[in-house]
């Protein structure tokens, strides 16, 4: 029985909690969101081939853009879509945990503005 939404949501909140305390504080109020499937927005928007070809998406401002509230604005979230994210798991010699944790730190490190290099060392620091 592949894991629930719930589940992968459950190892989204882990792998949030064993981030440096300085980055989780950093990163603001950021909610976690887990969906089979990207809506059919954002399928477009991204100009994906298929509702597959992405694994998560971070929603907001990013934290360089944060110089003032705007009114009305939902905070920042990050979306994980449990589908292509079974999918990559069953392709691949990653945990799901390790998986979970690695899609989680790209999205994060996208608020941030990180390069690749600084989001594998991060990765790197929890592993």
């Amino acid at each position: 029985m592949a894991p629930g939404l719930d589940v992968i949501e459950a190892m989204a909140i882990k792998a949030y909690a064993e981030l440096p305390d300085e980055f989780r504080a950093l990163s603001g109020e950021i909610r976690f969101h887990v969906a089979d499937f990207p809506d059919d927005d954002v399928i477009r928007e991204m100009e994906l081939q298929s509702p597959f070809d992405i694994l998560g998406l971070f929603e907001g401002r990013a934290i360089g853009d944060i110089d003032s509230p705007v009114t009305g604005e939902m905070p920042n979230r990050i979306l994980l879509y449990r589908r292509p994210i079974l999918d990559y798991w069953a392709e691949h010699e990653e945990t799901l945990g390790t998986l979970v944790s690695h899609v989680l730190i790209h999205e994060i490190g996208h608020h941030f503005g990180l390069s690749d290099d600084d989001m594998e060392a991060l990765e790197a620091s929890v592993a």
